[in-house]
């Protein structure tokens, strides 16, 4: 399967229409590297935080393993535990912070770059947002299945998917 020019969202946070209108967004923006072996599964993203007069946007590549910490992050959020996600350093990390059933703050930290913050208060967050999280990640992993298996250290090759 090739790259897609399809924009999609990996997470979608935003308040119950009607109200403040925030929203957190790290929206799929295609293949890093489509058809290299090493870099084919990296996935061109970017961080949206909106309120009010305030956008911040922050360029992100993640990896594979940054999908599968997304899934893993997801049952600390929904049992209202606050949770890091892209905490390694190489990126902007994102913390989740939940406050009550339907309030969360989130924040964005571009340590690596510009060292900027930007924290964004969700104040209405709707029923099943949760839910909504882990379809936008399966619909992510449905346009942009893994493709490439590393063999040994360094070594990849093409590891194709059938959708029979």
């Amino acid at each position: 399967m090739g790259s897609t020019d399809d924009v999609i969202d990996l997470i979608h946070l935003a308040d119950r229409p009607g109200t403040s209108r925030h929203s957190v967004s790290v929206r799929v923006l295609g293949r890093s590297q489509p058809g290299n072996l090493f870099g084919h599964d990296f996935l061109e993203c970017e961080i949206v935080m909106v309120a009010e007069s305030l956008s911040a946007t922050f360029p992100v590549t993640l990896l594979p393993e940054d999908l599968e910490d997304w899934e893993d992050t997801l049952p600390t959020l929904e049992s209202g535990r606050s949770a890091m996600w892209l905490a390694s350093g190489r990126t902007p990390s994102l913390t989740f912070k939940p406050e009550g059933h339907d309030r969360m703050s989130v924040s964005a930290h571009d340590e690596p770059s510009s060292g900027v913050r930007v924290t964004v208060p969700l104040f209405a967050l709707p029923t099943g947002w949760a839910g909504k999280q882990r379809d936008l990640l399966t619909q992510v992993h449905e346009v942009y299945p893994r493709e490439v298996v590393e063999t040994s250290p360094g070594a990849y090759e093409w590891h194709r998917h059938s959708n029979t």
